[in-house]
């Protein structure tokens, strides 16, 4: 039988499990998203659950139902003054890393063990510490928005560091190496090559001259 509440209901199912129920913003009937081990626990969701609704914290439970492809391709067009090489970057992201693992599943559906796994095995699969970190970087960016607009409760992306991009540093070369490499590539360019390395000169090609006079 129901248990009477000022706020929702609780009955025991055949299972011997309790199940709680409440009328949420709209008066819509809702049911938790779990059963209960006993009343006492059914009731105190019950209570949190109130007390949700009081501050304005609820979150509507079908709001996250979102499919995941079709939030983050609106994400990336929504978002303003993007260079083209971003944009480029953004798609590529999505649809080479993200896509493939959390495409068919909607917003709600994605937990912090899913993102641990897929993190996992785009390294697994060799693919570049730089692009994992800037598509996990994506993704969550993707999800905060997802929580500012009340889709979801809590960002799934809670990896320490998995942000961050570590490339590994360039080789630089010694002092006879700049030198075996001036001798090795002649004389007509070994002054060439000692200016660029120890004035800190770059190459800059300069436009023909029939390309600046021409109208």
């Amino acid at each position: 039988m129901a248990g009477k509440r000022r706020f929702g209901r609780v009955r025991r199912l055949p299972s011997g499990r309790w199940q709680a129920r409440y009328k949420g913003p709209h008066d819509i009937d809702r049911p938790a998203d779990r059963t209960f081990a006993s009343k006492t626990d059914a009731e105190r969701w019950l209570a949190l659950t109130e007390a949700e609704i009081i501050r304005g914290d609820w979150i509507d439970p079908d709001a996250g139902r979102v499919p995941f492809s079709q939030y983050a391709h609106s994400w990336v067009s929504e978002r303003p003054n993007l260079r083209p090489k971003t944009l480029q970057l953004y798609d590529g992201l999505v649809r080479l890393h993200l896509s493939p693992t959390f495409g068919r599943l909607t917003l709600q559906d994605i937990t912090e063990p899913q993102v641990r796994r897929w993190r996992k095995s785009l390294l697994d699969a060799e693919v570049g510490e730089v692009t994992v970190a800037k598509a996990y970087r994506l993704l969550k960016a993707i999800m905060n928005t997802a929580v500012d607009d009340g889709l979801i409760r809590r960002n799934p992306c809670r990896i320490k560091g998995a942000g961050q991009e570590k490339s590994p540093e360039r080789p630089v070369l010694t002092i006879r190496q700049v030198f075996d490499l001036a001798d090795a590539i002649g004389l007509r360019h070994r002054t060439l090559i000692l200016l660029a390395v120890f004035g800190s000169l770059r190459w800059v090609s300069w436009p023909r001259y029939a390309d600046v006079t021409s109208t």
